[in-house]
């Protein structure tokens, strides 16, 4: 039977083709501030597609400015544990059924060892029950997802994030928008701290949509502060105009989950600061996309 959708009652409160990597291995868990500061890291060309095929030597690890030695270099698929949170607003009203079946291909694709749940936002913050590797529950619970009318976005991220927060291994946070947050009580900058704090990578798909909302036809456009909570956290945004493209995006970011190289160094100041981070290919042509600070903790 599928998991049943629990609602939250709280008022303050965003992932699977194999690119080549190598078979699933078991999780590798850090904590930022202990020996190894890990960090995914995704590569693509100019063409967007992903290079599976790197070796250590081709990346470069900077600490707020200032070369490290690696320690730590995977290009196996590692598991992940998932949160994907939809938008059920009103807006998505007459597209939920076709947001569903866009999710699905994202579930489809998980590999037998990573774990994820789903959820919904609107007035309401709702979440599929416990993490599992059960393909088959977390579909079926789509179709429990309630609509509503507010878009409480960044109190959905935020309780996502608490979810995954006794997660050991990779957390990501796959959300999905077609609006602007309209009534929630955290805002992006909390929603990124903790995502720092917390080492989540955040997926954001945004769709550009057209509703009536009682009076008038109203053209909606995904929150402007997504792409930077992605870019922070070094996931991945995706920005739509057309519901065609859903399910090929969903699609993407597991093809992406399972193609990305895991880098690590040993941090030399542990300040209680936040640190820099860039990673940087010698190969010219492709990118590294990847999380930009991390929190250099004494703990």
């Amino acid at each position: 039977m599928p998991s049943r959708i629990r609602v939250l009652p709280v008022v303050a409160l965003f992932v699977g083709v194999s690119g080549g990597m190598g078979l699933a291995q078991e999780p590798t868990v850090f904590k930022t501030g202990t020996r190894i500061v890990p960090i995914v890291t995704t590569v693509t060309d100019a063409e967007r597609r992903l290079v599976p095929s790197l070796e250590q030597a081709d990346f470069s690890i900077f600490d707020n400015g200032q070369p490290q030695d690696i320690a730590l270099f995977q290009s196996e698929v590692t598991p992940f544990t998932v949160v994907v949170m939809l938008d059920t607003s009103a807006s998505m009203t007459a597209s939920l059924g076709l947001l569903n079946r866009a999710a699905e291909q994202f579930l489809l694709r998980m590999l037998p060892a990573d774990k994820g749940q789903v959820g919904a936002f609107n007035d309401k913050i709702q979440f599929s029950g416990s993490f599992t590797t059960n393909r088959d529950d977390l579909i079926g619970a789509l179709r429990d997802l309630q609509f509503g009318n507010p878009t409480r976005l960044y109190d959905a991220i935020w309780e996502s994030m608490a979810a995954l927060t006794d997660v050991a291994g990779r957390k990501v946070v796959l959300v999905f928008t077609d609006g602007d947050d309209t009534s929630s009580r955290r805002n992006l900058g909390d929603t990124l701290r903790r995502a720092r704090e917390d080492e989540i990578m955040v997926y954001a798909i945004g769709l550009e949509s057209v509703y009536f909302n009682g009076r008038r036809r109203v053209r909606s456009r995904p929150d402007r502060g997504l792409k930077k909570l992605a870019g922070e956290t070094g996931g991945g945004y995706f920005e739509l105009r057309n519901t065609d493209d859903l399910g090929p995006t969903f699609s993407r970011v597991a093809q992406e989950l399972h193609s990305q190289y895991t880098l690590g160094f040993s941090p030399t100041l542990l300040d209680g600061k936040e640190h820099k981070l860039e990673v940087r290919l010698s190969k010219p042509g492709f990118t590294a996309r990847a999380r930009k600070s991390y929190v250099a903790s004494k703990e």
